[in-house]
């Protein structure tokens, strides 16, 4: 994991690649013939506004990832659809997108990333397929966290991946960070074929009538250059992420994430923090103005009872945690939240002592 100062110089290198594609075989669309093979080109983008905070949250994995899809692409067609959404799964929609994926392209295999991204919430949606990305399959991805459904907000898909991957939904900020980290946006489309969508009766459902029906024909073998206006990537709305104000005796950290179990990411790593935890390795950690240690422990089992400790997550990243407890509510922490990141003094070990206050009976019990 590289520091901060060194990944917002980091080289990212984006690569475009004109791919060939089978025919539609969904009837009452047109075929499209197969696009000429074309070379290779690679450019160096050191943007950091885009590329380097997601560098720095989620690590060189993404590099390497990468680097593994560098070179020519050769796939004809799509077989892998994941889904991400902030539709939660009381409703129908998950069902229905699904069942119109699989209605157009019946081959294709889909799977759930997560659909209880907090409503609304671009931020923690455009996070989630950042930390999910370098484990989905070759193939197509739906995002759909879309406050700005039916205005004039674009619709878009975006090549990535050496032609081995497309994003696709709205142009908000939800899909760039994970383009970045897999190397950038190579090509990128306006979804304004209306032939590839299903009529509807009204605007607000475009996972199902837009996003879903335009990943089945992809899968089907639709050019991407079919799905609409080819658009400049440098007019995508970029994701934006914090990045942590490093101090000699203070970092000011960001809660980016905080899981089903209460621990709350921050938006550092453990090379960030080791000279200011030096030899103790602890910390103290401010939140609202109180103070508590907090050691850095490789396991949640690590932490003792009742104390505060920091872990390096599966991301690579710091988390503030509780054994077996919710950090997020002892703290008082929640997604988008500062928290202040200073040196323990010598003696502190960060436990919380329970007492018990009442008399003491003859026989030494308490009550």
């Amino acid at each position: 994991m590289k520091s901060a100062a060194a990944l917002l110089s980091l080289p990212v290198e984006v690569v475009w690649f004109e791919t060939d594609h089978r025919p539609v075989r969904r009837a009452g669309v047109a075929p499209e013939r197969a696009a000429p093979r074309g070379r290779c080109h690679r450019g160096v983008d050191t943007d950091p506004f885009v590329f380097s905070p997601f560098y720095f949250l989620y690590g060189e994995n993404f590099v390497r990832l990468h680097d593994t899809l560098g070179g020519v692409s050769t796939h004809t067609s799509f077989d892998h659809v994941a889904l991400l959404t902030d539709y939660g799964l009381d409703d129908e929609f998950v069902g229905v997108m699904k069942s119109v994926i699989t209605d157009i392209a019946p081959h294709a295999r889909i799977t759930d990333i997560g659909h209880n991204v907090r409503a609304y919430d671009v931020r923690a949606g455009s996070l989630m397929l950042a930390r999910a990305i370098q484990y989905v399959p070759r193939g197509v991805v739906v995002a759909v966290v879309d406050p700005g459904v039916a205005t004039k907000r674009r619709m878009v898909a975006l090549e990535v991946a050496a032609g081995e991957g497309v994003l696709i939904g709205p142009d908000n900020g939800l899909l760039v960070p994970a383009a970045a980290l897999v190397g950038g946006v190579e090509r990128a489309v306006v979804l304004s074929n209306a032939e590839l969508h299903l009529p509807a009766p009204g605007a607000t459902f475009a996972g199902r009538d837009i996003f879903a029906p335009v990943a089945a024909h992809l899968c089907n073998g639709v050019a991407f250059d079919a799905l609409g206006d080819i658009v400049d990537p440098d007019i995508l709305m970029p994701g934006l992420v914090g990045l942590p104000q490093v101090g000699d005796n203070v970092i000011l950290a960001e809660v980016t994430w905080v899981d089903v179990y209460g621990n709350c990411q921050l938006n550092v790593g453990p090379e960030d923090v080791a000279t200011l935890a030096g030899a103790l390795r602890r910390l103290n950690v401010v939140v609202g103005g109180v103070e508590r240690s907090a050691a850095l422990v490789t396991a949640f089992d690590d932490i003792s009872d009742g104390a505060l400790g920091l872990v390096v997550d599966s991301y690579g990243m710091l988390a503030l945690a509780k054994r077996q407890d919710s950090a997020a509510r002892d703290v008082g922490l929640a997604s988008g939240d500062q928290v202040e990141l200073r040196a323990a003094q010598s003696g502190e070990n960060g436990t919380t002592t329970r007492v018990s206050l009442g008399r003491t009976a003859p026989d030494g019990t308490r009550h």
